[in-house]
């Protein structure tokens, strides 16, 4: 299954009207999107009205957050809004979540290359254990969703589609994200960019995650200078 990360409003997202990065060099090669895709097919819900909801459940949130937040829960949700995308894939996302929890629970041996259940692995139970404060938890606690607003916490709730997922913030992930680099790799933004080319060969759990840093790392960043929900699309 393929792993996708999107910046952006979440009206475009779930009306469909945004493409990954395999189907925009589909289209530019003239192959058709898939029947089912959104504005392809001339079935995509209607912004105006996933526009509501969406607003609707920003409210929501921020009721519920109360004082857990001290800034306004806003962002541009128009059509007009920037998005942005690219695919680290379960492979390079499953990799950088163990390379962080590797990198604090440093008594343990990495695997060299990924297992399928590697959100099974010892290391990731032991960061996301009740009690453990993860220097990395809005990266290895399972959070598919990120707002554009600093906290501290991470959270489990319902996202504008009803779905039970577990937010964090993308302020918080970005600092995160660079406290990892710098505890580990130590590299340069050159050299970070370089990371995010092409794939790695041979897949190892080191190389993968570098892959997959160096696109949420771009993509956090996207979404802070923007003020932009990111998002995991599987």
């Amino acid at each position: 299954m393929a792993l996708d990360v999107y910046v952006g409003p979440l009206t475009r997202y779930y009306a469909g009207a945004w493409e990954s990065v395999v189907e925009t060099a589909a289209r530019k090669r003239g192959a058709p999107r898939p029947a089912g895709s959104g504005e392809a097919t001339g079935t995509a819900p209607s912004q105006d009205r996933i526009r509501s909801r969406v607003i609707a459940w920003r409210a929501m949130l921020a009721k519920a957050l109360g004082e857990r937040i001290d800034v306004p829960l806003d962002w541009d949700e128009s059509e007009a809004a920037p998005w942005f995308t690219h695919r680290p894939g379960w492979d390079g996302f499953g990799s950088l979540v163990l390379w962080a929890a590797y990198a604090e629970n440093p008594s343990l041996r990495m695997p060299a290359v990924l297992a399928e259940d590697w959100d099974d692995d010892v290391a990731l139970a032991r960061s996301t254990a009740e009690g453990f404060r993860s220097r990395y938890s809005h990266l290895v606690r399972n959070v598919e969703l990120w707002l554009p607003v600093a906290f501290e916490i991470t959270f489990e709730g319902e996202d504008v589609a009803g779905r039970r997922v577990v937010m964090g913030s993308v302020t918080t992930l970005r600092r995160q994200l660079a406290d990892l680099n710098a505890a580990t790799w130590k590299a340069p933004a050159a050299d970070v960019a370089a990371w995010g080319r092409v794939p790695p060969e041979p897949r190892t759990v080191e190389g993968c995650a570098r892959y997959a840093f160096a696109i949420l790392f771009d993509l956090s960043r996207r979404a802070y200078a923007e003020r932009l929900p990111m998002k995991l699309d599987h």
